[in-house]
């Protein structure tokens, strides 16, 4: 509600496009997917599924904001079912965490749903990437469980080091013409440009908002198919919302990628 709220005074074209994806397309708002358990992971994950799956005949790109990642699980079960996807994952965290529990026993939380929706066969971790990890580790083999799985992942040491374009060209070629979900939680930003997100990461540095664009923008002419932006927490924000400005930005450069192509 607080993006809503916010984007009616954002951007409605994108200069770097040329385009006005308003005007390109048809964009509806589909309202709110109603939490009657909210309390409850489990159920609403449920309810998240149940909702997406009425949309998905559809074959139409789905774009979303949300809270927790566990969200992402939903939507993709939802809309996803008859084919396998790979992921523009972007976040301080790989959200594979099947080797531990979640404390309030959910098993598809906001820290499992990158390990079981590749279990389900529902992601193709091979051709998926994830971008931007910097979590406060607790182990020494905290990225184990995602390469085990498969994934192609870049650590925020790793992308410092090689550079964005160096990145880009990776996350290009591994995507491939593959259908692409983009998943962008806003903690792979430095704390300085969203700093109501849920699990706030102040120890290392995070994207700016340039390079998280950038890394949004590479993939304009691929099959992207949909993507969601979570994490942010209204309560947190500042006075003047700029978290949620940011979660706005990063929505609309995910819908001017779709309408580009």
């Amino acid at each position: 509600r607080a993006v809503r709220h916010i984007s009616a005074g954002l951007r409605r074209v994108h200069l770097e496009f040329g385009i006005n994806p308003w005007k390109k397309n048809k964009i509806h708002d589909l309202g709110d997917v109603p939490f009657p358990e909210a309390n409850n992971n489990e159920k609403c994950i449920e309810q998240i599924t149940n909702f997406y799956s009425k949309i998905g005949d559809a074959k139409k790109p789905v774009v979303s904001i949300g809270g927790d990642h566990s969200i992402t699980g939903g939507i993709i079960q939802g809309l996803f079912q008859k084919q396998k996807i790979s992921l523009l994952h972007i976040d301080a965290h790989t959200d594979t965490y099947r080797q531990l529990d979640h404390f309030l026993g959910a098993k598809k939380s906001a820290a499992h749903w990158g390990s079981y929706l590749v279990d389900d066969g529902l992601v193709d971790p091979t051709t998926s990437m994830q971008i931007g990890i910097r979590g406060n580790p607790r182990t020494l083999d905290w990225l184990k469980p995602s390469y085990e799985l498969g994934y192609n992942v870049v650590t925020m040491d790793e992308f410092k080091k090689k550079g964005i374009d160096a990145i880009i060209e990776q996350t290009i070629d591994t995507l491939g013409d593959n259908p692409i979900y983009i998943t962008f939680d806003l903690d792979s930003l430095d704390p300085s440009i969203a700093p109501a997100v849920s699990n706030i990461e102040p120890s290392f540095n995070g994207f700016t908002i340039d390079e998280a664009k950038l890394l949004i923008q590479s993939i304009k002419s691929k099959n992207i198919i949909g993507g969601d932006v979570v994490c942010l927490m209204p309560t947190k924000d500042n006075p003047n919302n700029i978290t949620s400005m940011v979660a706005a930005s990063i929505m609309f450069e995910i819908i001017s990628v779709i309408a580009y192509n």
